[in-house]
């Protein structure tokens, strides 16, 4: 019997775990299709000019939204979970459903177990795309945009308006036709330099087509004119100077252009590092490493051959001779100088600050080259770690979410999109910043691009544990009162009238009571000296309760909780102003004594607090005394209320 009943609990938290991982993956699908789009046109706009003009086909442009997406997929997967989790739980909250899981005797943690696998499995996509989706994705994908750059450039040149693309000439084109190619009414306006180089040329249709090394443009052209200046060195008066004019039925001309082909470029997309997996990183670092020190040992023997050398007629003898003379402060280089004649001194300086530049023009050379060998090798580090840590963001940002909502119960797409911003801001700026710093050698490697999960981390485990202890964490009142504790601001007591009086209060014993609380104050102000300064000893290494004030300040918040049932208005407004007292300030810092001693012993903390000590002490004083006063004025109205119904 009690087998079949373990069985059946275990039965009903498997659906429980169901439910919720529906909740979740529904919205997650949906979160993450946004997430990816809102990337997607981020990232868009860097590549804006390569496709505006290109009369680009469909399919070339499906290809570059589809790379794109790969590409972004593994950076969309965190923001997806964070945001879904938030909504799931703040939708389970809202409805109280969450508040049956409890009572049911489900913790969170118990609650969150299906979707821990769920997070999980998606860290190892997220993994999986950046290892090997990614790589192939990127390469593609810079490839693609190089050969969006080499597009004909007459699918660039507008219609109606000059175009000046083309180096050292102004291109004006009245229609155009995309299917053929075919230009109309052209006018073209070349400068080479100066006024008397200039030539413009007129032609009813043309070609502009690019020659097979992407370097310059042929264009053809067919029934025009072309007025060129004559210019002559035998011409001195620029004013004039001749023009030939030429009518032609073809004409082929040879422009200079340079399509944004880079060789660079194409060699960069095989070596950069977010082309390559893991395996490639780790096997590409060692061949990195092994170049890195052989170049570094080819510049150190360069040095010793140059930088660093020594003069060879030199035998260890005349070294040694030499050093004992340094040492026994027998040689002076000014004197020796001193020696020379004015042209030998004048060459040897000459001769020293030439080859302390040459050394000088060689080193920083060399330098350059070092630290962009040293980038390549930081930048392939750097990409193995991020494929980890971008993953693992799965799992953090689920812990940071899911809490989250189960702490604010709001669904919806409002606060939790607020919340996820926030959120992802500070991550984005802890990341990029770090792995900038990484990249430039200004932080360690794993320091850079760890700094955003140390980060966001102690903040996954803070909201986890206080929602796994049902913590206030975003109680504004909460805050509000630690904060005015902190620095000493004053509460103020809000008592109103009330509408619906069940019991009226006992006026009799409250006189009785307010009178006692009189009393005790008296005797309490000739016992305890709060004007003076608290003994520093008792203060942080034996503080104790005042338990007079304790028992005091029950009584007292007992008598003003009855007379806030009366119906007389004057009464109302003197229970406001009754302070509110802090029974433990003016005796003790810290609740726990060791905190009490830690303080006391680093010096200005202490003092600070100490100080603060005594301003309680000081308030206390005010707030008996203010106590006392209005004690008198309530029992005054008492008996003139009394005093007014007995006539």
């Amino acid at each position: 019997m009690q087998n079949h009943e373990v069985k059946m609990r275990l039965f009903r938290i498997k659906k429980l775990d169901i439910f919720i991982a529906k909740q979740f993956g529904l919205l997650f699908v949906g979160t993450f299709f946004i997430c990816q789009f809102v990337l997607m046109m981020q990232f868009l706009w860097r590549y804006v000019d390569e496709l505006i003009g290109k009369g680009l086909t469909i399919d070339v442009l499906a290809q570059f939204f589809w790379y794109m997406g790969l590409m972004l997929m593994p950076q969309a997967f965190p923001l997806a979970i964070l945001l879904s989790s938030l909504i799931a739980f703040g939708n389970l909250g809202e409805s109280s459903e969450l508040t049956a899981i409890k009572a049911a005797g489900i913790s969170l943690m118990q609650a969150f177990r299906s979707l821990i696998v769920l997070v999980c499995l998606i860290a190892c996509c997220s993994l999986f795309f950046q290892d090997v989706v990614g790589p192939s994705a990127n390469q593609s994908f810079y490839r693609l945009l190089i050969a969006m750059k080499q597009k004909s450039p007459e699918l660039e040149i507008p219609e109606g308006i000059f175009y000046d693309g083309i180096p050292g000439s102004n291109l004006y084109v009245q229609k155009k036709d995309m299917k053929t190619g075919k230009l109309y009414g052209i006018m073209i306006y070349r400068m080479n330099g100066s006024y008397e180089d200039q030539a413009i040329i007129l032609a009813d249709s043309g070609m502009l087509q690019s020659t097979a090394e992407k370097k310059h443009l042929l264009l053809t052209l067919h029934s025009g004119e072309w007025f060129e200046n004559m210019r002559s060195q035998d011409v001195v008066n620029s004013a004039s100077v001749p023009y030939r004019r030429e009518t032609f039925s073809v004409k082929r001309i040879v422009l200079d252009f340079d399509g944004g082909l880079n060789i660079d470029d194409v060699s960069d997309i095989s070596s950069d590092a977010r082309s390559k997996s893991i395996p490639k990183l780790y096997h590409d670092l060692d061949s990195i490493h092994l170049f890195n020190d052989s170049v570094g040992r080819a510049f150190f023997a360069d040095a010793k051959r140059y930088s660093l050398r020594m003069p060879t007629t030199l035998t260890k003898q005349d070294s040694l001779k030499a050093e004992q003379q340094m040492k026994a402060g027998k040689v002076n280089i000014d004197t020796v100088l001193a020696k020379l004649t004015a042209d030998k001194r004048q060459r040897a300086y000459g001769m020293a600050a030439s080859d302390v530049r040459m050394a000088a023009s060689d080193l920083t050379m060399k330098s350059d080259y070092s630290i962009q060998l040293n980038r390549v090798d930081r930048r392939h580090q750097i990409e193995i770690v991020k494929k980890i840590t971008l993953s693992l963001s799965c799992i953090i940002f689920f812990f940071i979410g899911a809490p989250l909502g189960a702490i604010i119960r709001k669904g919806g797409l409002g606060v939790p999109v607020i919340i996820s911003v926030l959120v992802f801001i500070i991550y984005y700026i802890f990341e990029n910043s770090g792995t900038k710093m990484a990249r430039d050698d200004n932080w360690t490697v794993w320091f850079g691009t760890l700094i955003s999960t140390m980060v966001l981390t102690p903040l996954a485990v803070f909201v986890t544990y206080k929602a796994n202890r049902d913590s206030t964490v975003f109680n504004v009142d909460a805050y509000k009162s630690f904060f005015m504790s902190l620095f000493g601001i004053k509460p103020k007591r809000h008592v109103s009238r009330k509408e619906v009086i069940i019991n009226d209060p006992d006026y009799t014993a409250d006189v009785v009571t307010l009178q006692r609380i009189s009393d005790s104050i008296t005797e309490y102000a000739h016992t305890n000296h709060l004007l003076h300064l608290p003994n520093p000893i008792k203060v942080f290494f034996s503080a104790g309760n005042d338990q007079s004030i304790k028992a005091m300040n029950v009584v007292y918040e007992d008598v003003i909780e009855d007379l806030s049932n009366s119906k007389d208005k004057v009464i109302i407004n003197e229970l406001n102003n009754y302070p509110i007292i802090a029974v433990n300030a003016h005796t003790r810092l810290f609740r726990r004594k060791w905190l009490n001693i830690v303080s006391g012993v680093i010096l200005p903390f202490g003092l600070f607090l100490y100080l603060r000590m005594w301003r309680f002490r000081l308030r206390l004083y005010a707030n008996l005394k203010q106590i006392k006063q209005t004690n008198g004025r309530i029992i005054q109205r008492i008996e003139e209320m009394g005093q007014e119904s007995a006539r």
